[in-house]
């Protein structure tokens, strides 16, 4: 479940300043391994002054141009995002993780839908391969993209986003806003309530949308979500990606004392461990060299999932399983505590 392939580094685009695009290039005997979904994110691994580091990114393209892309926007204090913008060269190989995700728009080409995407920052790369997917897929699909950030020069995807305004003219809409700049055309400021309202009641007022794409901060995502749903929108027809989220409280290691035998089911493998309760179930499982899947280990992405086979397991936090997906026993196993004596999770029944 976990397993790397070493990929050569094909291109690297200055987006930014402070942002690059790196492509790969993809064997033909790994053209299937490596397949992918609109919206779904990659895992690159690299030692990084004798620390294994690994983060998810996005993929940028569509499933349709085979190529395998992904946006990296440096952030300040970061480790890999750092090292990719400033030593990463063509030519380099990097261990990258097949893809994954459930943040994902999957194209029906006998009906038509129309989207909406609300992004903000980096939160674009996603939204890049889901927009170009949505308007190929369908000559009467329509996509309106509304995309915030500091500045042009600051923003991810600028050229393409409007190279897809000129080859989709009638069915591509991009609503940019600014917080540091004044742009003709622009919103001014960041993405707020009367932003959803002025989509969906002014600009847009006569379509009813089929689904909406939200990528970004937290704050950006419950916004655009209960504006959503204040306008009659279900959740089913809302879908959203964390890029960043806010520091939560573990309070469940506050009623916990005692300790767990836990068992792993890994690639048809079967591991033992025991563990304090006060510690997280991925925590103690790499602790023990059992090679779980992760990446960010921060409850934002999906790549640590199991499923609970016996016992209980509590999490810190949890915004990507939906309570039906809990009530199966699904865990975020980078978020959990294990609450009984003994648990057994399998990583293989996901």
């Amino acid at each position: 479940m976990s397993d790397f392939y070493a990929l050569t580094v094909t291109a690297v685009q200055q987006l930014t300043p402070n942002a690059i695009a790196i492509s790969f290039a993809i064997p033909e005997d790994l053209k299937t391994v490596f397949s992918f979904k609109a919206g779904q994110y990659i895992t690159l691994r690299k030692e990084i002054d004798g620390e294994e580091v690994r983060r998810a990114y996005s993929i940028s393209c569509a499933p349709s141009s085979g190529n395998l892309t992904v946006g990296i926007k440096k952030v300040e204090n970061g480790t890999f995002s750092v090292w990719a913008n400033t030593d990463l060269k063509v030519g380099d190989t990097l261990d990258v993780m097949p893809a994954e995700g459930r943040f994902v728009f999957e194209p029906d080409s006998s009906s038509s839908t129309t989207v909406c995407a609300f992004a903000s920052g980096s939160g674009i790369t996603p939204i890049m391969s889901i927009a170009k997917t949505v308007l190929e897929s369908n000559h009467t699909n329509r996509f309106i993209l509304v995309y915030g950030n500091k500045t042009i020069e600051e923003t991810m995807y600028y050229k393409d986003i409007e190279a897809l305004k000129q080859e989709y003219s009638d069915r591509f809409f991009i609503q940019w806003l600014f917080s540091k700049a004044s742009v003709d055309g622009a919103l001014f400021g960041r993405i707020e309530n009367s932003t959803v309202n002025l989509v969906l009641k002014n600009q847009f007022k006569d379509l009813r949308f089929d689904a909406f794409y939200l990528c970004g901060p937290e704050q950006m995502i419950d916004t655009v979500s209960t504006s959503l749903k204040a306008n009659d929108y279900t959740d089913n027809q809302i879908h959203f990606e964390l890029f960043t989220a806010s520091n939560v409280e573990d309070t469940v290691v506050e009623n916990l004392d005692g300790t767990t035998k836990v068992s792993i089911l890994l690639d048809d493998e079967e591991f033992e461990l025991t563990m304090d309760q006060k510690e997280i179930v991925l925590d103690a499982i790499l602790k023990n060299k059992i090679d779980a899947p992760y990446s960010c280990q921060g409850g934002v992405c999906s790549s640590c999932i199991a499923r609970i086979k016996e016992g209980k397991a509590e999490m810190v936090k949890n915004q990507i399983l939906t309570d039906g997906e809990i009530a199966d026993g699904f865990i975020l196993t980078c978020q959990a505590h294990p609450t009984t004596s003994t648990l057994k999770v399998d990583f293989d029944d996901v």
